[in-house]
């Protein structure tokens, strides 16, 4: 049998061995098995948010422990399959194959492993805001919005849709969703910052180059058994008539609420909702987020050197650079990730790669680029 063969299989299964130590697979395993006696007991579905955020917990510790059990096995079969091979040689191609296959299901598992944050299992909480670029500009926002939507039905994530503000020309002045799923604040908090991007206008009747920006900000959907500390004699409540860009879809009542929390300038609004009640405890909860992130940032800068991905205006702040001229491409400013197909990342297909080249790039490991 192929010496380097045997190599990579040994290195698979001492890196195997390190993850389980590392996500303390046992625990997971007997924690799944509580929360599975739990849901079979009478009164599980008495509480129905607890009920959701519990099965939410199970989804994503299943998301690790089941490809792991399943790596596990596979790796034993291994000896078998060497074994095998040294009777047969045509066999041979069959063990570089599967010695290839557990090696890509191992780089998943491990940039799982980077998913350590104390809020990284959440869902996430992502709000768009049209930047510089006019028109183009809201048209920008909308599209980002539809290529995180995709990815999200791609993870097979729910969302739901919180708050959106139409612009009258076209797109959107801003947009909140909730994307519910194992891991979605880990994956996606690495979004946050000035989105760039350079095409000729559609909206420009000379047909000239544009550059148009757009903020995305990320915060962790936290369920209220966190604790976040918020004074409410901190926080500015205002109603104001929701609506879109006219007509029939314009409220008549001050059903819309907006929550401005002064000591720390976060601002929240929900208009999506016809109800005032519902919009306000939309917007309640988008706080407890935007502050959940606030005093994750501060944990974060305490304990290394964080990026700096606060959104700001302008050229020079973007974190990502989408080009549909002259060429299509779109290429990652912190970690130099690049896709040469500026439509396959926003039908969501080639996002996760972005994704995971940031994990890579927190943790100080080399970043693989296309």
């Amino acid at each position: 049998m192929d010496a380097e063969l045997v190599q990579r299989s040994e290195a698979i299964r001492e890196r195997l061995t390190q993850l389980q130590d590392s996500l303390d697979h046992a625990a997971k395993r007997t924690e799944i098995k509580a929360i599975e006696t739990k849901m079979g007991e009478p009164n599980f579905w008495d509480n129905n948010e607890e009920a959701q955020t519990t099965i939410a917990t199970l989804k994503g510790l299943k998301s690790i422990v089941t490809p792991m059990d399943e790596l596990s096995t596979s790796v034993d079969d291994m000896d078998a399959l060497f074994e095998m091979a040294e009777e047969d040689e045509s066999i041979a191609a069959e063990v570089e194959s599967e010695i290839s296959r557990l090696e890509d299901v191992l780089d998943d598992l491990e940039l799982k492993a980077l998913l350590n944050g104390p809020n990284d299992q959440a869902g996430a909480i992502l709000t768009i805001n049209a930047r510089d670029g006019g028109t183009d500009a809201n048209d920008w926002a909308d599209m980002l919005l539809r290529m995180y939507s995709v990815w999200a039905v791609g993870q097979e994530y729910k969302i739901e849709l919180l708050d959106r503000q139409e612009n009258e020309e076209a797109g959107i002045n801003h947009a909140s969703v909730a994307i519910r799923g194992p891991m979605a604040y880990g994956y996606l908090k690495g979004e946050e910052g000035m989105h760039r991007l350079v095409r000729i206008s559609p909206f420009n009747s000379e047909g000239k180059r544009q550059t148009s920006f757009a903020a995305v900000s990320v915060a962790p959907e936290i369920d209220d058994s966190i604790e976040v500390e918020i004074e409410k004699k901190d926080v500015r409540e205002d109603t104001y008539r929701a609506g879109g860009a006219g007509g029939q879809h314009v409220n008549k009542t001050d059903s819309a609420v907006r929550l401005t929390h002064e000591p720390s300038g976060i601002v929240v609004q929900c208009q999506n909702e016809r109800s005032q009640h519902q919009n306000r405890a939309t917007a309640w909860k988008m706080l407890r987020a935007k502050m959940a992130r606030l005093e994750e940032e501060r944990r974060e800068a305490e304990v290394a050197q964080k990026y700096e991905s606060q959104a700001r205006t302008g050229f020079g702040s973007q974190i990502r650079n989408y080009f549909l001229h002259p060429d299509q491409r779109v290429k990652d400013a912190r970690t130099g990730h690049y896709v040469g197909s500026f439509n396959s990342v926003m039908d969501g297909s080639e996002l996760q790669g972005f994704l995971d080249a940031f994990l890579r790039f927190r943790a100080g490991k080399e970043v693989k680029t296309d």
